[in-house]
């Protein structure tokens, strides 16, 4: 295996270093590979450039007519005398191999080749990606134990304050949302961005202590207008805690799963939800279904929370956005006041509650939360 200096870790972890890093390792298995397929044999990028060949004198020949075929193929194909098959971890292959010829062998040979130098890849990449490493540990996919090792290994700073932001794609178009986010956030070194999902997107970004949620969300709206206006994606995000140490990354993800999961049920209009201001709507997505349904029980002992309909449950909304206050409520909603008295006396009647009474209004808002939160069923983490 190849040893790899300080100095070349550092490189790998940097944009223009991956792909250096990238063409070194494909060139030393090429070059092993020369003598024993008696043909020439290389790999291009996605640009169609070759990157490794074993005629070092077409390293960095460029075809344009190839890069429609690297973005049409997954599989092998034939052109110009050579056999491609294209391999990569994305969507999108990121190199083909090539060997030279048309026929039966040179397509074994391909395939051979590329599962070879994609296994190798993907290896290396585990092994000095930090990218990856920063994936696996919001995954819980390495020991505790096994962080800090693997962060000074890396030459990681693990203790810098960082925040995880789920970014989740709801409506998209042909554009990669992916690669719109890392255009965003390009310093390799600060800040990561991965996919955990086909809708799902992690950055891991470093941030300023003593920065405030409002400051996040701010970003967080950069992130939804660029991709809503200029691509046309629509996407929620989640914000997870401020951390210190890389260890707490996982928490600060999972909380930002939680926060859209939260959002999703009782802030549906919302395009962005931290887990900071989540308020009591956290406490009840964490409370047992049967508790809630306990709850409901007893609150509503009069009468079911079902026998309100729809005008009765616009009203009673209303009155709380206006801190219930029956005469700001009714000019709002165009009523007599004593019409809306009517109303409540008639939510009293069926409920046994007086929203007029400040404790009977948050039993019946907490209520009407859990109710909520029962019919949603939502996924917990």
């Amino acid at each position: 295996m190849i040893g790899y200096t300080d100095e070349m870790v550092h490189l790998f972890n940097s944009k223009e270093g991956i792909s250096i890093m990238s063409n070194r390792l494909f060139q030393g298995i090429v070059h092993q590979m020369r003598d024993s397929i008696d043909r020439v044999i290389g790999v291009v990028d996605e640009t169609a450039t070759i990157i490794s060949c074993s005629d070092l004198t077409r390293i960095g020949e460029t075809s344009e007519c190839l890069v429609l075929d690297l973005n049409d193929n997954q599989e092998t194909f034939i052109r110009d005398g050579y056999t491609y098959k294209p391999f990569g971890a994305r969507v999108k292959p990121e190199y083909a191999v090539f060997v030279e010829g048309t026929d039966e062998m040179a397509a074994k040979y391909c395939n051979i080749l590329a599962i070879s130098l994609a296994a190798i890849k993907q290896y290396y990449d585990e092994k000095y990606d930090r990218n990856n490493f920063i994936k696996n540990v919001i995954l819980d996919n390495i020991l505790p134990g096994d962080i800090y090792v693997k962060a000074r290994e890396l030459h990681f700073n693990a203790d810098v304050n960082r925040v995880v932001l789920l970014i989740r794609i709801v409506s998209s178009n042909d554009i990669s949302a992916f690669d719109v986010i890392q255009n965003l956030f390009p310093n390799k070194q600060k800040d990561f961005v991965f996919n955990i999902s086909e809708s799902d997107i992690v950055l891991v970004k470093e941030i300023k202590a003593g920065i405030e949620t409002k400051d996040l969300e701010k970003l967080a709206r950069s992130i939804v207008d660029t991709l809503g206006s200029e691509f046309y994606t629509k996407v929620v995000v989640g914000i997870g805690t401020t951390v210190v140490g890389v260890k707490e990354l996982a928490k600060s993800f999972k909380e930002a799963q939680v926060a859209l999961e939260v959002g999703k049920v009782f802030d549906t209009e919302k395009t962005i939800v931290s887990y900071d201001n989540l308020g009591i709507a956290r406490l009840i997505y964490q409370l047992p279904t049967t508790l809630c349904e306990m709850f409901l029980k007893e609150v509503f002992k009069k009468g079911s929370i079902e026998s309100l309909d729809q005008e009765t449950l616009f009203t009673i909304q209303r009155f709380f956005e206006n801190n219930l206050n029956v005469s700001e409520t009714s000019r709002k909603l165009f009523v007599h006041r004593n019409t809306l008295v009517y109303r409540l006396e008639k939510i009293k009647k069926l409920t046994g509650l007086d929203l007029r009474e400040f404790d009977h209004a948050i039993i019946f808002k907490v209520a009407l939360m859990v109710k909520k939160y029962l019919t949603a069923n939502p996924v917990k983490y």
